[in-house]
Parts: structure tokens; sequence; C-alpha cells
């Protein structure tokens, strides 16, 4: 592995793929056939389930557990205690493995601390779903998403502030300077 730091606690199974510097932390456990993308930061007491995919420069914060069926592309950000689900009706007697439902969470999504993200759901590139929300349908790209059920309030630049349009649907990330139109229930950035 190419500059990979290990915590000596954290345990990595056989058939895990671990990309370039990555880091994991204390007490985390990555399992067969995980696959981490290059630059994840992985933080303590993580567990990321067979099957599961990484993408690049994914930074996983303190106790989450990514389960089998998440899908986790570039540069997504997933908050401390933030939670995964894979089967919308779990009984403890009835095995239900193998009809995991697939979860996929797109390019630069934050996921805020303590927020849980029912199985089954798509999250849009760069949405951003609030502390302790629940997501529970699909949010689109760049929506800001809060609440118990999760509600979009909004929408988020992909530096992570507030779009405010104006009345003919443009607004401009404060940041960044990249500007975004507003149509309907979508938003796109210019080119």
């Amino acid at each position: 592995m190419h500059d990979v730091f290990i915590h000596p606690t954290a345990m990595i199974d056989e058939g895990a793929k671990i990309g370039a510097k990555c880091t994991i932390w204390h007490f985390s456990h990555i399992m067969s056939g995980a696959s981490l993308g290059d630059s994840c930061n992985i933080g303590q007491n993580v567990m990321v389930a067979p099957r599961v995919i990484i993408g690049n420069n994914v930074k996983i914060q303190n106790n989450v557990s990514v389960y089998e069926g998440v899908v986790c592309e570039d540069d997504v950000f997933l908050g401390p205690s933030c939670v995964f689900t894979n089967v919308r009706n779990p009984r403890s007697a009835i095995s239900r493995r193998g009809k995991y439902e697939r979860t996929i969470v797109r390019k630069g999504v934050t996921i805020g601390a303590n927020a849980t993200i029912v199985c089954g759901v798509e999250i849009g590139k760069y949405a951003f779903i609030g502390a302790g929300a629940v997501v529970t349908r699909n949010v689109a790209d760049y929506a800001l998403v809060v609440g118990v059920p999760g509600r979009q309030i909004g929408w988020m630049s992909r530096h992570g502030y507030r779009l405010k349009f104006d009345d003919d649907g443009n607004a401009v990330c404060p940041e960044s300077g990249i500007r975004y139109v507003k149509r309907g229930n979508m938003v796109l950035e210019y080119e």
C-alpha cells in the first residue's frame, strides 16, 4: 500500500482494497471486499462492510458504520455518527441477507452529524444533509435537506454555501464565484 497510514488498533481484512494515501484511525474495521479509493480519511470506530464502494478523497468521521449496499462517490463527507441502513423492514428472526437495498451518495455530498440515511435512496451531487436529518427519499443535486423526516429547504453550492437565487433563478457562490441557475426543482452550474 502506497503512503497508507493504518493505526495499530484498526482491522483491515484480507481482500479489502485500500487506495494510496489513505489514513485509517483507531478501532476501525475495513471488511473483506470493501473498496476505498485514494486519499480517504477514516475516523475512529468506523466500520466499512463488504462490497461497499468508497470513492477518492472521502472523509468518514468517527463512529460511522457504512453497511453493504452503500456507494459513496468522490469527495463525500460523512459526519460523526451518521447512520446508514440497508434493509427497510429488518426483523431479528428473519434473515434478509442478500436483499440489501442500494444507497448512492453522489460526488461532493455532505452528510451531517447524526443524520440517518434510510436505504434505497440516491443523494444527488453536492447535496447537503443537515445534522440529525432523516433522509427517506431521493435528494436532488445541490439540495439542502434538514429535519425529521428530511425535507428540502434550499440549495447549496459545491463549496457548501447556501445559494440565494434572484428572480431570474440565478445565484453566485460567495466563496468560489461559481454561478448557478435554478430551473424548477433542479439546479445547474454555469460552465
